[in-house]
Order: structure tokens, then C-alpha cells, then sequence
């Protein structure tokens, strides 16, 4: 069960579906869809998505749900993949992959899976 901690409303510049890593969008107070290990991501999206122009809550700290996009082992640092979905962070030599969390349960592709939220954090191959 999750447990989200700081929660706060954005302005979806895109369409963002629910359980998905974000990251800062174009404007001030806009988000998108994570789309590289490297991306500044920032949290994860509460069970409700949004379109364009819409408002998407994002977590920021705390216990969140989020949805794989590859296998993960509990205790594994977690990045995003080019669909803003969790795999491991597992950065090649010289590298850095923003780390959005640690995965409290193992899990495949399309689960959804509880990650202790660290926003922010670097992991250097």
C-alpha cells in the first residue's frame, strides 16, 4: 500500500497516465512524461493521469505506487525508461541515471509495484 508523502498539482503538458516517473515540463509548474534515465525527474503520478492543459497530481516523497517497465527486484535503485515507466538504474561507465526511488517489491513489465520516492539523487556507472 503506498503512502505518499509531499503530493502537489501540475500542469500536464502532455497526456501523463497514472503510476508514471515525471519530470519538470517547459513552463513553470508543468510536467511531462520521463523519457531517459538521464531525465531530471522529480516524482511519480498519483492513480490518475491527465491530458495537455489538465491537472496531474505528482508525489514527491513518500511511499509510491509506480508501474514497471522492465523486471525489479525489491531493493533495486529504480530510473525511468523512455515511457516514463520504473527499470533498474544501471548506469554504463561515465554515466549518471537519475534515480527516482527503491523498489520495495519485486516485480515484471506492467506491474505496478511501492518505491520509497528519492527524487533528485544521482547513480554513477
Amino acid at each position: 500500500m503506498s503512502n505518499p508523502g509531499l503530493t502537489k498539482s501540475y500542469n500536464a503538458e502532455g497526456v501523463i497516465g497514472p503510476f508514471l516517473i515525471v519530470k519538470f515540463g517547459a513552463s513553470d509548474f508543468g510536467v511531462l512524461v520521463a523519457a531517459a534515465a538521464t531525465d531530471k525527474t522529480i516524482g511519480v503520478t498519483r492513480e490518475f493521469g491527465s491530458v495537455s492543459g489538465e491537472p496531474v497530481d505528482v508525489i514527491h516523497e513518500g511511499i509510491a505506487n509506480v508501474k514497471l517497465g522492465g523486471t525489479v527486484t525489491r531493493g533495486d535503485f529504480t530510473t525511468s525508461d523512455a515511457s516514463g515507466q520504473a527499470v533498474v538504474a544501471a548506469p554504463a561507465t561515465g554515466v549518471n541515471n537519475r534515480v527516482i526511488g527503491v523498489a520495495r517489491q519485486s516485480g515484471v513489465v506492467g506491474d505496478v509495484i511501492e518505491v520509497i520516492l528519492t527524487p533528485g539523487h544521482s547513480l554513477q556507472g
